[in-house]
């Protein structure tokens, strides 16, 4: 069975191990600062459970990754005074739920949206447990995520992870603090990387319309097909056709919001593996931003309802 390169290409890379069985790019230790979350609420207030003492954060190359989040919070990154359009997006990166590539496809994704005028809140949400040692924790990640590779979305780590019930929380936190953040409480979407593409999916289609997002942001999540309803929100959904986690099955997802006419745009890009955040330099991958935003403009969550 393949292993996993590094923790920072979240263990959805699948190259085989050194024949001594240490991995190419072991995540090493980083320091205070580079964990460093200033500005980070506790998800739940006074009640939030957890303690940050449980986190293990490493790093592989510029990528940081934490893991045994057990302490929720979302950190919010605003956008210059008189630069906000009031549209909101609660980013969730992702990392196979039992870790979270936070730089890659946290901060530095909110830090772009915040630049373009949109309010972005990066959630840290509770996470599967790992061994400390990283050796050990990329070897575990990786035998748990080869199990359910071919149906990630009906498997254990999605059902055992705490990042649905966690991204539903900050959906709700970003509305009750609209008028504080400056932001309309009727465009606060979500957008999710790869696990947290998965989690991004499943409160999309919770049950509970009032728990959904405005606009879900679905990026290298898998493409597998399930019901959805007729009230769902609009999807954006973009993945590489040679992504090596999810080998290209067309674009099932997509065609069901299709069947219920709801809106969705997707972006096969021809290159880009797994993990290309906000895209490479000379791929045509690295427009994922300008596209997603400009999808949002089309689908006007960039202007007020009442203009």
């Amino acid at each position: 069975m393949k292993a996993l390169t590094s923790l920072a290409a979240l263990l959805l890379a699948a190259p085989a191990l050194a024949q001594n069985g240490a991995p190419a790019g072991m995540p090493m230790p980083v320091d205070a600062a580079a964990r460093a979350e200033p500005g980070a609420i506790p998800l739940y207030g006074k009640d939030t459970p957890g303690n940050l003492s449980t986190e293990t954060w490493s790093r592989s190359g510029a990528i940081v990754m934490v893991r045994n989040v057990t302490r929720p919070t979302l950190t919010p990154f605003l956008p210059a005074s008189g630069k906000a359009n009031g549209a909101a997006v609660i980013v969730a990166p992702g990392g196979a739920f039992m870790g979270l590539a936070i730089d890659h496809e946290g901060w530095k994704v909110a830090k772009a949206l915040a630049a373009k005028g949109i309010a972005a809140f990066v959630l840290k949400y509770r996470l599967i447990e790992t061994p400390r040692d990283n050796l050990e924790a990329m070897q575990f990640m990786g035998r748990s995520l080869m199990k359910e590779i071919s149906h990630p979305m009906d498997g254990d780590l999605i059902k055992q992870s705490k990042g649905p019930e966690d991204a539903k929380a900050a959906l709700a936190m970003v509305r009750a603090n609209a008028a504080k953040w400056h932001v309309d409480p009727a465009r606060v979407g979500l957008i999710g990387f790869s696990a947290g593409a998965m989690t991004a999916r499943r409160v999309g289609l919770d049950p509970d319309a009032a728990a959904r997002p405005a606009f879900i942001g679905y990026i290298y999540g898998p493409q597998d097909a399930e019901t959805v309803p007729a009230d769902a929100p609009p999807l954006f959904d973009a993945i590489a056709l040679d992504d090596g986690l999810f080998p290209s099955k067309g674009f099932p997802i997509a065609q069901e919001w299709l069947k219920v006419r709801r809106p969705v745009e997707v972006h096969g890009y021809q290159k880009g593996n797994h993990g290309f955040g906000l895209g490479e330099p000379g791929s045509t991958n690295n427009l994922l931003l300008d596209e997603f935003v400009a999808w949002l403009a089309m689908n006007k969550f960039l202007t007020s309802a009442k203009k």
